[in-house]
């Protein structure tokens, strides 16, 4: 045999050792992919670990956030029960109280407090809402704007009145105009009803307020239901609401004006007794209030009406008022 060229020799020992590089080779790059492979994974866990972290962490945050809120709001509904603690004392024991030094939340929650007692503690007083039929769309609006002044006057009182307004009817005319005029309407703390007042009460407990009645009012029985004709009546159709009441057959009483006031003399000569809803329910409030029909007249009867407190008014009545502050 010839003997191999050295050349050719050393290229077929290259060829044989080829395959064993390739495969020391891939063995080696595939070490290298798995290394990475962990590092990535590694990466990995410390990106979710780093996550739970900042996760748990704003948790935290909102908790404490969460829980300074609630401290804050404990803190502040302590301050305002203190306030409202301390305007009901003044109040009670008559102590003059200046209402600005107390937050308006305060005011609107003493306010609640006060008409949802008077619904079991106040004077009760109706007003009679059965008669706007015979009445204009202009009566029917100047008489939803007398509704919403006369719940604002019981709210800022001190002893408001448990309010009914009766035969108020939902498809009324007068419904939908004290919706579309009078803010919160239909959260208004009184009753709302489509009953009349002898659908409520017994007809012995009424008490029937118009200007045509022959008997005076001389106080104010918590015993007794007291009941206004809803009425604005520009064509003066007189004894509308005597008529009511005749039809209820109730008790009939009027504002004791003839015996605390005398006609003043005016340009025009005009004297009138006739007042809006709202005018006769100032009176009795502050008569409520107060015990004192002089204090009462002269503070709420209009001056236009031409009529001023008399003289001798003092002398009018004067076991009602003491009976009044006797109950006071």
């Amino acid at each position: 045999m010839m003997p191999l060229d050295p050349a050719k020799q050393q290229l077929s020992e290259k060829q044989r050792i080829s395959p064993e590089m390739c495969e020391t080779e891939l063995d080696e790059v595939s070490e290298l992919m798995d290394l990475l492979r962990m590092d990535l994974e590694a990466d990995g866990e410390e990106g979710k670990a780093g996550r739970r972290d900042a996760a748990c962490s704003k948790n935290v945050l909102r908790k404490q956030r969460h829980w300074e809120r609630q401290l804050a709001a404990k803190k502040s509904k302590r301050k305002e029960e203190k306030q409202r603690r301390r305007l009901n004392r003044a109040q009670e024991s008559g102590a003059n109280t200046d209402p600005a030094q107390f937050t308006k939340r305060v005011m609107k929650a003493i306010t609640k407090e006060r008409l949802a007692a008077a619904r079991s503690t106040g004077l009760k007083l109706c007003v009679d809402l059965s008669m706007t039929d015979c009445m204009s769309d202009k009566e029917i609006s100047r008489l939803a704007g007398q509704l919403r002044r006369l719940y604002g006057s019981n709210k800022k009182a001190t002893r408001p009145f448990h309010l009914f307004l009766t035969d108020l009817k939902e498809d009324s005319r007068l419904y939908r105009e004290c919706v579309r005029m009078n803010d919160g309407f239909l959260s208004y703390t009184m009753e709302i009803t489509e009953e009349s007042c002898l659908d409520l009460f017994s007809s012995e407990t009424i008490v029937y307020l118009t200007p045509d009645a022959q008997e005076a009012l001389e106080t104010v029985d918590a015993d007794k239901v007291y009941v206004l004709g809803g009425l604005v009546d520009e064509s003066i159709q007189k004894k509308l609401s005597h008529s009511r009441a005749t039809e209820l057959s109730v008790h009939t009483t009027r504002l004791p004006i003839d015996e605390y006031m005398v006609k003043k003399n005016n340009v025009k000569n005009f004297h009138s007794k006739i007042l809006a809803v709202n005018q006769v329910f100032d009176i009795l409030l502050m008569f409520s209030e107060t015990g004192s029909w002089t204090q009462a007249l002269q503070m709420w009867f209009p001056a236009g009406k031409g009529y001023v407190i008399s003289q001798e008014s003092s002398t009018c009545f004067p076991a009602a008022t003491q009976t009044q502050q006797e109950e006071q």
